[in-house]
């Protein structure tokens, strides 16, 4: 799994008897270091493998069967597209206005980010899918396949996760519950209140994207189930 600290896809395959490995730069959350590679994911799909967190190497003969990536959104996502640009400048043309004072390199890590997202989906890899929030993926590469959410897999929560497969099936709805709660913040925007809690539970930065980006228990459940059949 690439780009997956968290390990949740990772369990919820090796759960079913699958030999699954997650990736990612940072140390592994979901508590399983002899699962987990901690460096860049392209040396991994290379390699066949590597040097495990726990110290330890694996190395398969064979190359991947599956990928299931979940890129970083943070410069891709339609969320964060205030922070390009100077909020002064709303009024004029995207293309005379300043970069945003407090993130003058944002239009350059977007594109690296989609560099990266774009190296993900045409990995050497039979099955692919990677996951990402509404953005910019879909004008500048192409459409995802699909968008789901999770609660329709059993979790009383909205998130729109676009999905972009490669030989892969759809996925099929499992449990479909209740949207989930929202919170009203104080200028009368509404927002799910587990995106809510991530924004005032968490203590820095790091862990808030960590919170933000989390795949719900369900919908890791259908992707172990459905794509490794």
């Amino acid at each position: 799994m690439a780009c997956e600290e968290s390990q949740t896809v990772t369990k919820a395959l090796r759960s079913l008897g699958h030999q699954a490995y997650s990736c990612d730069l940072l140390h592994c959350s979901g508590g399983h270091p002899e699962w987990h590679f901690q460096q860049d994911v392209f040396k991994i799909i290379d390699q066949r493998g590597g040097k495990l967190q726990n110290g330890k190497y694996y190395r398969s003969k064979k190359v991947w069967d599956l990928m299931i990536a979940h890129p970083p959104c943070t410069f891709l996502a339609v969320s964060g597209a205030r922070w390009y640009y100077h909020p002064d400048d709303n009024k004029l043309p995207v293309k005379s206005r300043r970069p945003h004072p407090r993130f003058p390199n944002r239009a350059f890590d977007r594109e690296e980010a989609l560099s990266f997202f774009i190296k993900l989906c045409e990995a050497p890899i039979n099955k692919i899918a990677v996951e990402n929030p509404v953005g910019i993926v879909s004008t500048r590469y192409r459409k995802p396949d699909q968008t789901v959410h999770p609660w329709m897999f059993g979790d009383e929560a909205s998130k729109a996760t676009c999905l972009w497969l490669k030989n892969l099936p759809l996925l099929e709805p499992t449990d479909i519950v209740g949207k989930g709660e929202r919170v009203v913040l104080s200028s009368g925007k509404s927002l799910p209140k587990w995106y809510s809690d991530a924004l005032t539970q968490s203590k820095t930065s790091a862990e808030r994207r960590t919170m933000r980006s989390k795949t719900f228990e369900g919908m890791a459940k259908a992707m172990a189930e459905q794509w490794s059949k």
